[in-house]
């Protein structure tokens, strides 16, 4: 594996100068550049472009002067092939803003070396996978103050409450602060469907269909889910397709 051009960026020089030395000490990286706001942050961007040696991912501090993190990081994600994102902030309120722009991990500070390596363990992964490959995707979550990232593979199915979502995994379950309606348009990719204003189903785990007397359900695992009328028949369907894709020749 090539290794991993990376940019720092942060407006406090000691924070800055800390991140970089422990990049630099990591051996999948092999080059790393620095900026203190998100325009010079840009115009590295631009230049390494230029030059035929884009980074491949930017660690990334969120409350800066002028053009701050989460605004940089949605510039960042428009760009024809854009480099991994690292957010590494003090505070814990963006981490929806992370998942939205895709962001491959959320480091709070003061950096913990581990931490840092398994981000960038998830960069050098994903620079190998196209962005847009629905292979799997990732979501912030909160569990004892520390922010933990679940991928959609593991995801069995999810629950609206109201303007949150809990995501229910083999291991548990997640509330979210990220309306369902978002994730249905992320995850579809990802092979999940909608079979219910409340909830949205991995296709891949669901089990079995019932219908009876007009109402149909689903179940995933040991957990017997509503689907509505609206979408009875298009999931119907859908299951018929996948099983003969699955029958042998």
């Amino acid at each position: 594996m090539a290794l991993l051009r990376v940019l720092a960026v942060d407006d406090e020089l000691p924070a800055l100068e800390d991140l970089s030395y422990l990049l630099r000490a990591d051996p999948r990286i092999g080059e790393v550049s620095t900026a203190r706001d998100g325009a010079s942050a840009l115009r590295l961007l631009d230049r390494a472009i230029a030059d035929g040696r884009p980074i491949d991912a930017v660690f990334l501090d969120i409350r800066m002067r002028g053009l701050d993190g989460v605004v940089l990081g949605r510039l960042l994600s428009r760009f024809a092939n854009p480099p991994r994102v690292v957010f590494v902030t003090a505070y814990e309120e963006h981490a929806v803003d992370a998942f939205e722009i895709k962001a491959e991990d959320y480091l709070l500070k003061p950096v913990r070396p581990e931490r840092l390596a398994e981000a960038i363990r998830r960069v050098a992964l994903s620079a190998d996978v196209p962005a847009d490959s629905g292979e799997s995707d990732t979501i912030p979550v909160e569990l004892g103050g520390v922010t933990r990232f679940v991928s959609s593979a593991d995801v069995v199915y999810v629950e609206a409450q109201g303007d949150y979502a809990r995501l229910h995994t083999a291991s548990g379950s997640h509330l979210v602060r990220i309306p369902l309606a978002t994730l249905e348009e992320r995850w579809a990719s990802a092979g999940f469907v909608r079979v219910h204003r409340s909830h949205l189903v991995a296709v891949k785990h669901i089990e079995e269909l019932h219908i009876d007397s007009g109402k149909c359900t689903v179940r995933v695992g040991d957990t017997e889910i509503p689907v509505s009328r609206r979408h009875t028949r298009e999931l119907r369907d859908l299951l018929v397709r996948r099983a003969r894709k699955g029958r042998p020749e």
